[in-house]
């Protein structure tokens, strides 16, 4: 018996130019969709007015948050830079 090849969708981050699937461009939006996006587009707005008025403050766009009551078993935690942690990863990558 001979085997034959198991296939597999690979996704290689490209986006092709035409629709998903056949009637894609007629998709019928119900009512509570477009509610939820139009609450999900005012408030971004509000977020997005809020951070340019922040702008021009002392306190700028970055603000720590501090626990009132912190944990004990996590005094010992330290933060892990995730920008850091996914550089050292590419570059274990490339080294291979």
């Amino acid at each position: 018996m001979a085997s034959s090849p198991v296939s597999r969708v690979v996704y290689n981050g490209k986006r092709s130019g035409g629709p998903r699937s056949p009637g894609a461009g007629s998709e019928i939006f119900t009512p509570a969709h477009e509610e939820n996006v139009r609450f999900i587009y005012e408030a971004w707005q509000c977020v997005e007015r809020d951070l340019r008025s922040q702008m021009g403050s002392e306190r700028g766009l970055v603000e720590e948050y501090v626990e009132k009551m912190p944990n004990p078993s996590l005094k010992a935690f330290k933060p892990v830079d995730l920008g850091d942690l996914k550089r050292r990863s590419t570059q274990d990558a490339k080294k291979s």
